[in-house]
């Protein structure tokens, strides 16, 4: 199945623990500090639409871009739940989305960067993204990072479960490759009780902090700035996500 077709439906309670208000904080800290005030702001992978709809109650105008109709069927949803009609969402790729113009700043959660297992679809995003970017415009998002691929995901299994779903993750990870794939078994509760079972793979590739910043570079970005939390600590050797913040110059 393409990646998310079953977890659509489970993926914010699988994610429940997440704080989207703190990545929400984040950003609008990264804004301040490059002394912006950004009014339009692309969520890129935005997913169900949870983290653009946190930013769009602060009071940005948001544009949504994901790939799979899945995941924004529940981003539609959601919008309109929370009284916030006026985000756009589009179903485009990560690497080949187009705009109507340009936007004071592009955001992207939960290693979704990641999820462009191609060196080349890589370079085709962040040149898309700097593309649409106002001169000076910030780009910020976060990655798992080798330590994490190394040691968490590995070839490691999970079970990730709630009252109303079950997920068992088996991890398979190539170092050479820097490929992840994980085979997923997603497990939903229907009305009568029993349980639907869908099956899935997806891949994330590990990037090195030099691949990151040498794939910004060419796209045009500068000031790269890699943190080891929302906070804007420093990383660490173990640091299992990295906060990446980039300059969009033209």
């Amino acid at each position: 199945m393409k990646a998310y077709e079953a977890l659509a439906a489970v993926y914010d309670a699988l994610n429940g623990d997440v704080d989207y208000a703190a990545f929400a904080s984040f950003y609008e800290a990264a804004f301040r500090r490059a002394h912006l005030a950004p009014d339009l702001v692309l969520d890129l992978g935005c997913g169900t639409g949870k983290m653009t709809t946190e930013m769009a109650k602060r009071g940005y105008d948001m544009i949504g871009i994901d790939g799979s109709a899945e995941m924004l069927s529940h981003a539609f949803e959601r919008k309109n739940a929370e009284g916030q009609p006026g985000i756009l969402f589009l179903q485009q790729s990560m690497q080949s989305f187009e705009l109507y113009g340009t936007v004071g700043a592009v955001i992207s959660s939960l290693d979704c960067i990641n999820y462009l297992t191609d060196k080349n679809d890589l370079d085709r995003c962040f040149s898309l993204v700097h593309n649409y970017l106002d001169p000076d415009g910030i780009f910020l998002f976060d990655v798992n990072t080798p330590y994490k691929f190394e040691t968490v995901f590995g070839d490691n299994a999970y079970i990730l479960e709630n009252e109303d779903c079950y997920c068992g993750w088996q991890n398979e990870y190539q170092k050479d490759s820097g490929i992840c794939r994980f085979y997923l078994s997603v497990f939903t509760k229907e009305a009568d009780g029993t349980y639907w079972r869908t099956d899935e793979e997806q891949q994330e590739r590990c990037y090195t902090k030099e691949e990151l910043t040498a794939a910004l570079t060419r796209a045009g970005f500068g000031e790269i700035e890699f943190f080891g939390d929302v906070d804007m600590s420093a990383p660490t050797d173990t640091t299992e996500r990295w906060f990446i913040k980039a300059i969009c110059k033209k």
